[in-house]
């Protein structure tokens, strides 16, 4: 589908689909489709960023925002959504949420820009909008790159939080992520309400503990 006759790109990416704490993350950045990024920063999908980096561009986002030369928003689904409708209709509800929120900030006409979705994201927007799912397109859409910054640094931001509400997890090293150690945290400590039942299921503490635990 040929792009060049729309003036802006809006691009959607996620974090934290896959980890075994926390809400998922949604972010959308539209753009102009002829956009320039300034030459001395290297973009790439936030997950193959440091997290200096991410934050430096991140920075960058709010300054652009600030500017009027960009617009930005994210949407995010708590673990207990999760569980109800499951992670792909949380992420592609969020993905809505935070795509329209963008649309009202940039208050762009649908026919003016196009959407661009990172793989495995499918949201029905149920308006004349046009979009494509692109996998793998955080790694070729600046849009969508930005959008996964956006995302993931505020998701992390977001998981640091709930480190010092929940004590001993270890969510500011692994970000809810199924890692030994939260693993063992999880076997100490017991299941939070920061925990996603459904994704626990398989692991052996679940069926030993079940829902006792909850703090």
């Amino acid at each position: 589908m040929k792009m060049r006759k729309y003036t802006h790109i809006l691009g959607i990416d996620e974090a934290g689909r896959g980890p075994l704490a926390g809400p998922v993350y949604v972010g959308a950045v539209m753009l102009k489709r002829k956009f320039r990024l300034p030459k001395e920063k290297v973009l790439r999908d936030s997950k193959k960023l440091s997290e200096k980096k991410r934050e430096e561009w991140f920075t960058w986002i709010r300054k652009e925002e600030r500017g009027g030369r960009l617009f930005s928003s994210y949407a995010s689904v708590s673990p207990e959504v999760i569980d109800r409708v499951n992670i792909t209709r949380a992420v592609n509800s969020a993905a809505k949420k935070a795509a329209m929120k963008t649309v009202k900030k940039s208050g762009k006409r649908p026919d003016s820009f196009f959407v661009c979705l990172d793989g495995g994201i499918y949201p029905d927007f149920k308006v004349p909008i046009r979009s494509k799912t692109i996998v793998k397109g955080d790694e070729t859409v600046p849009a969508i790159a930005l959008a996964s910054i956006v995302a993931k640094v505020l998701r992390d931001r977001k998981m640091k939080k709930l480190s010092e509400k929940y004590p001993g997890y270890g969510f500011e090293v692994h970000k809810g992520y199924g890692t030994n150690g939260h693993i063992r945290a999880i076997s100490k400590r017991g299941i939070t309400k920061m925990h996603r039942l459904t994704f626990l299921g398989n692991f052996p503490i679940m069926k030993e503990k079940k829902r006792r635990g909850f703090k």
